[in-house]
Formats: structure tokens, sequence, C-alpha cells
């Protein structure tokens, strides 16, 4: 693995996505492209996504937190849908964010996307016949098509809107892509197509993971009672019961942190992992000739591997992770890879790490949850892992 994707990753480009669906879906952005315009995009996501501008996103992360908790005022006492309910959040936290934008204004979008989706998986296994399915189209490809169409249409409509407001700041994901098309310099310059390529991915990718993470981190919550107070009780230790989160003190989280990573190693989001293929010069160590072979990297077996986290690896024991990730793993960093690893690594992973924190921290301020008597447990393997029938959770208010 560390091969593959670290030491001579150029040697093991990404597979081509065959997937009709897909390719509607991500375009040729980030999680697709390779080279030249993959190295482009991705200085830019990078820059967008760490250090200060991590920073700068916090209000808008506590604000979008503090929407959903208004609504949950109503439902006290309780049966509350919590993945339909962070799908609403994490929409939200990504349109706010990288777009400038809030909820309403991309949930055209977000719906578009949804029902993409659903398209992608309903149609996983389909063989599309070469030229016969340029002829003739399923009823499934024609929405799809319509889908497309609709998504591009109402992200050009956003970036219009951006570029019109002449003085608003460009210092989000939209206001960096959008510089890049404008760039006058070719070697940075970006088409309009790859902009939707990339606002594509953002919006799919961002939102659809963030959702399955923390949904099954509300579920652990629920279940394993003794690490819900310990857990909140860190949480009033820094920030008592004030809704004003900070920046420093949600770095202090650490048995936050301990259990976020315990539930993304249980709970692989991106589950299935990397594909690459295996160029003409490459070896494999032993293995040479393997051109036209692929490599698959599945993160949940390596998660779930007992030779690696020992016999009670499907246990949840976020103490696994006191002394920090290298450690639980023994040093080995291809153990464990929730946001994959090396040049292609998520760049959105300390992104989603305080969304994942900043969330917990003001539910459980306000918060005892229990898991509902009629929650049936059914992880689903489609896009990510997440739950195929929800999951209900009791409210009750502190």
């Amino acid at each position: 693995i560390k091969e593959i994707l670290c030491n001579r990753y150029t040697n093991f480009p990404k597979a081509e996505l065959y997937s009709f669906y897909l390719k509607k879906i991500f375009g040729q952005g980030l999680l697709i492209s390779e080279g030249e315009q993959w190295s482009k995009v991705r200085t830019l996501t990078v820059s967008a996504f760490h250090g200060i501008s991590l920073k700068g996103m916090m209000a808008d992360m506590v604000a979008s937190v503090e929407m959903m908790l208004e609504r949950w005022k109503e439902k006290e006492g309780a049966e509350v849908e919590i993945y339909e309910e962070l799908r609403t959040l994490t929409s939200e936290v990504i349109s706010r964010t990288a777009f400038g934008s809030s909820f309403e204004e991309g949930k055209q979008i977000f719906g578009m996307l949804h029902k993409m989706m659903a398209l992608a998986e309903t149609n996983m296994y389909t063989i599309r016949l070469p030229f016969i399915s340029n002829i003739f189209k399923t009823v499934d490809e024609m929405e799809a098509e319509r889908l497309d169409q609709g998504i591009a249409d109402s992200i050009i409509d956003i970036v219009k809107k951006r570029e019109e407001k002449v003085k608003c700041q460009q210092d989000d994901y939209l206001g960096l892509l959008i510089q890049a098309h404008h760039d006058e310099d070719e070697t940075k310059k970006i088409s309009m197509e790859q902009l939707i390529d990339e606002c594509r991915t953002l919006y799919a990718a961002g939102q659809e993971t963030a959702n399955a993470a923390l949904s099954w981190m509300i579920l652990l919550l629920a279940i394993h009672q003794d690490w819900q107070e310990k857990v909140r009780n860190e949480v009033i230790s820094i920030f008592g019961h004030e809704k004003c989160l900070d920046f420093d003190g949600i770095a202090r989280l650490k048995i936050t942190g301990m259990f976020i990573l315990e539930t993304l190693r249980l709970y692989t989001p991106v589950y299935t992992g990397f594909i690459r293929d295996i160029g003409k010069e490459a070896t494999l160590g032993k293995l040479t000739g393997l051109d036209g072979v692929q490599c698959h990297i599945p993160f949940i077996m390596i998660h779930h591997d007992p030779k690696i986290w020992g016999e009670d690896v499907h246990a949840f024991k976020p103490e696994r992770f006191l002394d920090g990730i290298a450690k639980a793993t023994n040093n080995n960093p291809t153990a464990f890879m929730p946001f994959g690893m090396g040049h292609h690594m998520c760049a959105g992973s300390n992104f989603a790490i305080n969304e994942a924190k900043i969330t917990i921290a003001m539910i459980l301020q306000r918060y005892s949850l229990t898991l509902s008597p009629g929650y049936v447990h059914a992880p689903h393997p489609g896009l990510t892992l997440r739950p195929a029938y929800g999951i209900q959770i009791i409210l009750n208010a502190l």
C-alpha cells in the first residue's frame, strides 16, 4: 500500500471511472483527474481547507449546528431521524464554508446530486453496450443526463452571482476556483468545465462522507453511554455550557478525538478504498509484468484486520488511540487510512475532523442521546457506508 500510494504513486495511476452515472457526479474533478489538471486544483484545495482558513470557517460551522439545534427544540423527548437531520447540517456547512452561500441556495444542487447517487447505486452493475448505448438510452440514463445539465446550470448561476460581487471576499473554495478560472497564467488557469466539476466533487464527496461519518458517531454515542459521558464531561470542562466555541479549545478535545478516530475505524465512510492501475514498468514486491492489472486497497478490511488491531478488532474501544494514531497502529501508517494517504490523501481531512468535533460538542452540551427501540442496525455499502434504515435517536434535554 505504501509503495502504491506514497513511494511510487506515479507508477500506479487512478483507475479509469467506467460508471456512466459516477462520471456525471464527479466529472473530471479532483477525485478522478491526474497530472497537471489534478495538481492545479489540489493546490487550491489544500490552501482552502488547511491552516488559517479552517479557523475562519469555525463561525460558519457553529452557526450551522446552532440552526439544527434550534429545530430540535420542538423535538425534545421525541424520536429524531439523525441521518436526515445531519444531511441538512452537512449540506449547510459545505455551502457556507466552501461556497459562501446558504443551504437554501445549494439545496437544488444537493437534491439533484442525491438523485444521481441513487441512480448510480441502482445501476452499479449495469453493463452499457458500446455504440448502442449512445443511441438507445434507458429511462435512468435520460434522467441522469437531465440531472447532469441541471447541476451544471445551478453551479454556473452561483458562479455568476459571485462574479458580479466585485468587492466580495474570494478566499473560500469557490472564490479560489473563480480566481483560477480568470488567471492570466495558463499554468494556473482552469476552464469553466473544470470549475464546475470541482464544485460537483465537493458538493457530493464533502457532504456525503461527512453525513455518514457523523451519523455513525451519534449512533455510537447513544449506544455507549459511558463514552457519551466522557466526551460530554470533556466538552463541559473546556467550554462549559456556552454556545461560543473557539478554535484552540476544539484542538484540545483529546477524548472526543479518540472517539472520532475509533468511529472512523469501525465505520469508514469511504469503505471501498482506492483502485489503482499498474503501469507498464511497475513492479510490486516480487511481482512483475503486471501491466493491465488493477490493485484494490479496501480501507474497511484493513481497519478490521485482527492481525493489525488484535482479536478485539470489532469492539468499540476509543482508548486504542489514547497515545495517538502512531502508537495505535504500531507505527504502521497504512493500518489506519479513513482519509487515504500519500499525495492523494483527502485534502479536507482536518475540515472533517473539526466539523465532527464542533457538532458533537454542541449536541452534548444540550442533549443526552438514547437509541430508539425501533432502530435497525444495517450498514449499507453504497457509495459511502451509511445506515440503510436511518438512525433513530431520542433527544433528552439536559
